[in-house]
């Protein structure tokens, strides 16, 4: 089958719950969506609250409470809300890009003449005892590799090892400094083996039709095109341009012309990070507006299925910044949508 652009968006808004809210558990979202982005804390809230109905925020501060939800660094190497099936695996297989992070950053530059296993020895026995915050870390591994600044000790071990940022980081509405534990430790089960092929499935079925360009721009990780080409499984569509796109068979295609409401999401959502070419809901130049030097300026607004302004919190209020003239229906839209993330916001 052949896809226009808007076929493909309204496809990928489908497959996101972005174009109808649903009702299902938040762990249930989260592990359909293979984790939410969650460098910042306030995202994966917006992620959450734009695509089921009902959504209770606390729902994910007990979530990670429990460890029936955990924030862990895995795709693209930022920080992400899990599953526990899905941090117990998805670290093992993105690790590649931590590596790649180790290398080139100037946070672990001080600390990459280390030995690795040496180093990651002293993190497992100085984290044996309790989870400790990142600063208590670096100070401690600092006794043990005299001379290395801790923040580098610290940002080595964050990306070295699956060490889980624990609650109540990223709990909704407290404050709290990121502490670590092995993620197997404090989820009380072994690290898994990732399957990658069941890692694309389940990237197809939230973000496809796509290429092997597009699982690694949503993970970061290289060398799939084989991986992908292996599945013979997998069902073939095409772009405009003739570009061949897998996806699972029995996955929905949505019709271009399927209504796409209004939505506000966070600084970051993979909804728009997820595919090489980044356009499936922005174009180029709005995308621009929104990326400043060091990431993203704000958090965003979608209309039409597409990224048409930004938006802040001013004041206890809402404040918008759009890029085109709303229609009269868009306007009531956006006005009810804004009404929803304010009422989460004061909750």
């Amino acid at each position: 089958m052949q896809l226009t652009p808007r076929d493909l968006n309204r496809t990928l808004l489908a497959r996101q719950h972005l174009l109808e809210r649903t009702t299902m558990p938040v762990p249930a979202m989260v592990a359909h969506l293979v984790g939410l982005q969650a460098q910042a804390n306030l995202p994966p809230y917006l992620s959450l609250a734009a695509r089921l109905e009902g959504f209770d925020p606390y729902d994910v501060s007990a979530g990670l409470t429990t460890k029936a939800l955990v924030r862990l660094l895995t795709m693209r190497g930022t920080v992400h809300l899990l599953v526990p099936d899905d941090a117990l695996s998805l670290r093992q297989w993105t690790q590649p890009r931590q590596d790649r992070e180790r290398a080139a950053s100037q946070n672990t530059a001080a600390a990459l003449h280390l030995d690795a296993g040496e180093f990651a020895t002293a993190v497992s026995e100085l984290l044996a005892d309790a989870p400790l915050s990142g600063k208590d870390l670096g100070l401690r591994l600092e006794e043990r590799f005299p001379g290395v600044p801790p923040t580098a000790l610290t940002n080595l071990a964050r990306v070295d090892l699956p060490l889980a940022q624990l609650p109540p980081r990223g709990c909704w509405q407290q404050a709290g400094g990121v502490v670590y534990q092995y993620v197997d430790r404090w989820l009380e089960r072994s690290l898994v083996e990732p399957d990658p092929p069941a890692i694309v499935r389940r990237y197809l079925r939230a973000f496809g039709p796509a290429t092997a360009a597009d699982v690694t721009a949503w993970s970061g990780i290289t060398r799939l095109g084989p991986v992908v080409a292996g599945m013979d499984d997998l069902v073939r569509h095409t772009e405009e341009n003739g570009r061949a796109l897998f996806d699972v068979e029995g996955a929905p295609i949505v019709n271009a012309e399927a209504a796409a409401p209004v939505r506000l999401l966070g600084q970051y959502d993979n909804v728009w990070l997820s595919h090489a070419a980044r356009d499936r809901v922005t174009t180029a130049l709005n995308r621009k507006r929104w990326m400043g030097p060091n990431g993203g300026m704000a958090n965003t607004v979608f209309v039409d299925g597409m990224l048409e302004g930004l938006w802040r919190v001013l004041d206890d209020a809402l404040e918008f910044e759009l890029f085109r003239d709303l229609t009269r229906a868009e306007q009531q839209e956006l006005d009810a949508e804004a009404a929803r993330v304010e009422a989460l916001l004061a909750s």
